[in-house]
């Protein structure tokens, strides 16, 4: 194995949206600083890349899905995968970050060395395995499962006589014209593929166990297409993000204060659209408005082809799948010739990287999130999080800009670790998601802790941690800034290995 063969200041760990929000931020505030970024996909684009089902799209107004520093353009602002994988390839290509990206490399481990204040990280990359020295890891892996969907253990699933697939692995060429397809799930991912798949099959049925709350908008902004004729493109772009963030975050916490009235306007809005046709059973769900993540229905297009005919929601528990179809505990069978299992992801915090200190494994779900991104007791580390209520890369975006904020203050300091220690009474644990994801439900004990207030919170409030990080200091009493433990008062700082 080869030793040090690349060092490097900052080693970012995936490239997606997250690590490449990261690469540009250290491009803009610690110029100084090296940084390399490793991808075990043979491309860059993260979740973009992964995912080829039909009619993928994001779930999220691309003013708030794009990054801060670069303007979407196009007049789709919930776009489909294809463009955000290109925006995001724009991206790279316009900042030079391609040359600092290895692509086809997996982390295996990383192993905190206290003596040298660095992380040695273990990586499998094209050449073979190799050891990759860094001062700061930056975790931009998610928090899903890239290898391992979520299995909901269905009876009889093995016996189905046609065709199989799991969104997260979309063979390619996958022939569903004029087929019978029944798709299990209603979250995101399902509410997108019936209406896609539902333009060229026989028909799409959409089978749930539990209805989700949608809600109906446009697929295009109408204020973005006009303020960018008239202003700057970054300033039209500013605006209609902050309007965007703004008119969410209230909505959001309105429904929260008020989830009857939340309940009403969005039962409401899906009897308009489909009249006769609507049943409560199907969209009722056991829960208030944004205990779960809102569904989007993009211009209609779920119940366009609910009112065409060409797919329906069907309401009830599996007893078993045939061999040319699925049998429900009532009685009723539904004939397919393809299966889609859209449901759910599994839980994965650090990509199934071995993270250790010194040789001690790191147990996630033992430490605490500290400002919604380092987490206790772990040095010189920051890790992605999205929000579960707003777009992903309001998060990275607020992640990055204060890992390098942390970074620049090490340099400024003469210090080599940064590392939040909770305060010597402990913490008294809280709430770690206002919400109830089965996603999340299933796997919350590797899920770090979270207190019930900032700054040791997993706050899911964007506008709120904007606050946080403009009055509060990175040297806040919680991060300690450190010397490295062989620096003594005889060794000067300027002795010891230091960030570039």
């Amino acid at each position: 194995m080869r030793s040090n063969a690349s060092d490097c200041d900052v080693l970012i760990v995936g490239a997606g949206i997250a690590g490449i929000s990261m690469a540009a931020h250290l491009q803009d505030k610690c110029a100084n600083l090296s940084f390399m970024m490793v991808e075990r996909r043979a491309q860059p684009g993260g979740t973009w890349d992964l995912f080829r089902y039909p009619g993928v799209r994001s779930d999220s107004d691309m003013q708030t899905l794009g990054f801060a520093f670069e303007p979407w353009d196009d007049d789709q602002s919930i776009a489909p995968g294809g463009s955000i994988l290109e925006y995001l390839r724009g991206v790279i290509h316009k900042r030079g970050i391609a040359d600092h990206i290895r692509t086809s490399t997996t982390v295996i481990s990383a192993d905190w060395q206290g003596d040298q204040a660095c992380w040695l990280v273990s990586v499998e990359g094209p050449d073979g395995p190799e050891k990759v020295r860094a001062r700061w890891l930056y975790m931009s892996t998610g928090y899903y499962d890239y290898d391992h969907p979520y299995d909901a253990q269905i009876t009889g699933l093995e016996s189905f006589a046609g065709t199989l697939v799991h969104p997260q692995f979309w063979p390619e060429n996958l022939d569903y014209a004029d087929k019978r397809v029944v798709v299990i799930g209603s979250g995101a991912t399902a509410v997108t593929l019936v209406p896609a798949m539902a333009e060229q099959a026989g028909h799409v049925t959409m089978l749930q166990r539990t209805p989700t709350w949608m809600s109906v908008g446009p697929s295009r902004d109408r204020l973005a297409r006009v303020l960018r004729r008239i202003l700057p493109r970054k300033l039209a772009y500013w605006l209609v993000r902050q309007r965007n963030i703004r008119l969410f975050d209230f909505l959001y916490h309105a429904a929260r204060r008020n989830p009857h009235m939340a309940a009403e306007k969005l039962s409401e809005g899906v009897r308009k659209e489909l009249g006769d046709l609507y049943s409560p059973e199907d969209f009722t769900p056991p829960y208030n408005p944004w205990e779960q993540r809102l569904c989007l229905v993009p211009d209609s297009d779920l119940f366009k082809s609910i009112r065409q005919g060409k797919a329906s929601i069907v309401t009830a528990k599996i007893d078993t799948v045939q061999t040319d179809g699925i049998a429900l505990e009532g009685g009723e069978v539904l004939p397919a010739d393809i299966i889609v299992t859209a449901t759910g992801l599994k839980l994965s915090l650090g990509g199934h990287i071995k993270v250790s200190i010194e040789g001690r494994p790191v147990n996630w779900g033992e430490e605490f999130f500290y400002r919604g991104c380092m987490i206790s007791n772990v040095p010189n580390l920051t890790f992605v999080f999205g929000y579960l209520n707003a777009s992903f890369t309001l998060r990275a975006d607020n992640t990055a800009a204060y890992s390098c904020r942390v970074l620049n203050h090490l340099r400024t300091s003469g210090t080599q670790i940064a590392i939040a220690r909770p305060p010597a009474d402990g913490l008294v644990e809280g709430e770690p998601f206002p919400f109830s994801s089965g996603y999340l439900m299933r796997d919350l004990a590797q899920v770090p802790k979270s207190t019930d207030a900032l700054p040791w919170r997993l706050n899911h409030d964007y506008l709120a941690d904007c606050r946080d990080f403009r009055r509060n200091g990175v040297d806040d009493g919680h991060l300690q800034f450190e010397l490295a433990p062989r620096v003594t008062d005889q060794s000067p700082v300027a002795d010891q290995p230091e960030m570039a």
